[in-house]
């Protein structure tokens, strides 16, 4: 009986001793990898799409291998889950299909790091969605939207939908400068305004192709693009090196446009309201 209950006990603490290894060793690798990622992104200007799916992965294989071995050495353990795959039918179905969904979202995950339609930071826009990639795992890939909360898709539903990806190849990005000016205006003037503050401005890039420079294709055009009711609608064409550069770009040309066109006369319509007293 003594004996018994020695061998339980050693049981126990090996079973112990193998779940808190497996916990500890995927603690230290999680770390390794985060650590790995931050300084591959910061200093060596890496892609941490690999990197971090890799993580995924090799975790989950640690917490499978680790969990696994703990219920091997527990003969009870060892027993009732031998009982439960022989005798469970339905459960075995059901496993399975959750299995086939689970493989899946592995597959398609696999692909994507591939082929990479999109890697870990860029923008992108998915069923109407748009946001940064943060991560990709195993079953999913997370969206970081732009209120900087967090969109969470399986990788099987990204792979079968049109994925529209701002940063694929080039992260350049062209803004629309759009203004009304009066019937009355100078267009010219005002078409000058507008392209002298578009190229003057330091986030503004040119991004002409040798080729277009070569047949005199304008830097920044500005061309009437519609006739609304009580304005004339010009467009400014400007580019910057990435998004967050072509928002600071259009606000601040705007409102350098806006600023010159009242120094230079250049009517800027607005509803007007008439109030008759009768």
């Amino acid at each position: 009986m003594k004996e018994q209950l020695l061998d339980s006990l050693n049981y126990i603490l090996v079973f112990c001793g193998i779940v808190v290894a497996t916990l500890v060793l995927a603690y230290f690798v999680n770390r390794f990898f985060k650590r790995l990622i931050e300084k591959g992104s910061e200093e060596l200007k890496n892609d941490p799409t690999n990197y971090k799916f890799l993580r995924h992965a090799i975790i989950t294989l640690i917490y499978v291998v680790g969990f696994s071995i703990a219920i091997y050495v527990m003969p009870s353990l060892r027993a009732l889950a031998s009982s439960l795959l022989a005798g469970a039918g339905i459960l075995a179905v059901a496993i399975g299909l959750a299995s086939q969904k689970a493989l899946g979202n592995v597959i398609s995950g696999f692909f994507i790091v591939l082929y990479k339609p999109f890697r870990v930071n860029d923008r992108v826009t998915i069923r109407g969605l748009s946001g940064v990639i943060e991560d990709i795992s195993l079953r999913h890939t997370v969206i970081r939207d732009y209120h900087n909360k967090r969109i969470i898709i399986p990788n099987t539903l990204i792979n079968d939908e049109i994925i529209v990806n701002a940063d694929f190849v080039d992260e350049s990005i062209c803004k629309w400068i759009e203004i009304g000016v009066g019937y009355n205006s100078d267009l010219e003037k005002a078409k000058k305004i507008i392209h002298e503050e578009i190229i003057k401005h330091p986030l503004h890039i040119d991004n002409r192709t040798p080729q277009e420079v070569m047949k005199g294709a304008e830097l920044a055009p500005v061309k009437v693009i519609r006739l609304d009711d009580s304005a004339v609608i010009l467009r400014g064409w400007a580019w910057a090196k990435d998004s967050p550069d072509g928002f600071s770009l259009s606000c601040e040309v705007i409102e350098s446009i806006k600023d010159r066109f009242q120094k230079e006369g250049v009517e800027i319509p607005y509803p007007h309201m008439v109030q008759i007293n009768i």
